[in-house]
This record gives structure tokens, C-alpha cells and sequence, in this order.
């Protein structure tokens, strides 16, 4: 949480700084405004945890993934369960402190209307789990790449300029901005803070959230149905 937040005052310095050289707007984005996207975005980064921790792409390496297999139950849907509870503490000890501490601290950007606070929620849940479906298709490449740790490094370098992390969609290009909404990468991170800012339709948001949690999902299942058609275990 310290870490995140002595981040979040460095990309606020920077905001702010390119905000005032440009009159105090860009895009859509004021001082206020900025300062939220920040404080929202270091919050949710925990929260959803963008850049995982590669543990089930270990165990298929060590070929502990073996155990989890012969286990009863449904190995994604087992991962997901655990991630959603991992966000639920997460949403007391990541997402919550850092937006607090924006909003006593900074020029924040409030809701205009109440609805918008449990749509925010409902926007960072489905977030989370479109999250998970990145990571445990980085994971489970492990079955054929065996050590998927380049793929896991251009993921975690990427992945914040994609998904609104290093600075919002709404800054690039419009060519940009109109190919990236035709990814899921902005469901993860720029549609919770757009549904929170009331920047765009949220009803409209929330749907391009559960489409593609629904096809990250679907892809993750198939392609883990492909991986365990044939596991050889390494060394035996």
C-alpha cells in the first residue's frame, strides 16, 4: 500500500504538471479529474492484480500441477474462486487506502450521482475477473512454452500502457483509442475509472466488461481443456 501510494504521488506530479502546460484539460480530464484516475488506478491495481504472480505457471513447470489435476473439482473455476476472495481483502488493504488518502489529500473528482458508486463496484469486480482470465492464460501457456517467463515480462511491461494504467485511453491518438476499445484491455482498468469519473455510458461499459469476461473465460477453458488432453509430468 506505501508502495503504491509514494507511485501514485509521482504519476500525480507528472499529470498535473502535463494538465497546467496545457491549460488545466486534456481530453476530458482536469486537475480533479486526473488526481482520481490516479488515486482509482493505484487502488485497483492491487485489487485486480494486474501483474499476478505466476505461481500456477511454476507449478506446471515443477509438475506440482499434477496434484491440482487430479483434484475433483474444476481448475479455473477453483483459481477464480480463490482470486475472488484474494479481492475481497484486497478491496480493504489496496483499493481502498489509496483512495481515501486521494480524496482528503487532492482535488477529487466525486461522483456526480449515487448510482455510481455501486456500478463502480460491480465495474471493478467484473475487472478483476477479466484480470484473472489474462493471468491464467499467461499461466497455463506454460504447458507448451514450459518456462513462460518472457511471455509473463511482456505482459507485465505492456499490459499498464493498455490498459489505461500509464496514463488514460483518452489521451492517445483517436485511431488509438477507437483500436484499443476493440480489445478487452480497457475493461480491466479504464472502464471502472470511466464508470466512476461519468466519463461515457456506464450501462454501456458494464456490458463491454461482461462480454469479454464471459470470451477471457471461455478462451481460458477451452484452452486448458486443449492442455490437459495429454500431460507429460518432466523427469518421469
Amino acid at each position: 500500500m506505501t508502495t503504491n501510494v509514494v507511485f501514485g504521488l509521482l504519476r500525480v506530479a507528472i499529470l498535473v504538471a502535463a494538465l497546467k502546460a496545457a491549460n488545466g484539460e486534456i481530453a476530458d480530464y482536469t486537475v480533479a479529474a486526473a488526481n482520481t484516475y490516479v488515486w482509482i488506478g493505484q487502488g485497483l491495481l492491487g485489487f485486480i492484480l494486474l501483474w499476478g504472480t505466476n505461481e500456477l505457471a511454476e507449478r506446471v513447470r515443477s509438475g506440482d500441477v499434477v496434484v491440482d489435476l487430479y483434484r475433483p473439482w474444476n481448475l479455473q473455476g477453483a483459481l477464480l474462486a480463490e482470486d475472488v476472495g484474494r479481492g475481497g481483502y484486497a478491496f480493504l488493504t489496496r483499493l481502498a487506502p489509496p483512495m481515501v488518502f486521494g480524496m482528503l489529500l487532492f482535488p477529487f473528482q466525486f461522483p456526480a450521482t449515487a448510482v455510481q458508486w455501486p456500478l463502480f463496484l460491480v465495474s471493478a469486480l467484473i475487472a478483476l475477473v477479466i484480470s484473472f482470465g489474462f493471468r491464467f492464460l499467461i499461466d497455463i501457456s506454460s504447458f507448451w512454452l514450459i518456462d513462460n517467463r518472457g511471455l509473463y515480462g511482456f505482459w507485465n511491461v505492456s499490459s499498464g500502457l493498455l490498459c489505461g494504467l500509464t496514463v488514460p485511453i483518452s489521451f492517445f491518438p483517436e485511431w488509438a483509442r477507437e483500436v484499443l476499445w476493440l480489445t478487452p484491455f480497457p475493461a480491466v482498468l479504464q472502464a471502472p475509472i470511466d464508470v466512476f469519473l461519468g466519463h461515457g455510458d456506464p450501462v454501456k461499459l458494464l456490458l463491454l466488461q461482461a462480454f469479454w469476461a464471459v470470451v477471457i473465460l471461455a478462451i481460458g477453458h477451452l484452452t486448458l481443456q486443449r492442455a490437459v488432453r495429454k500431460v507429460v509430468v518432466q523427469g518421469g
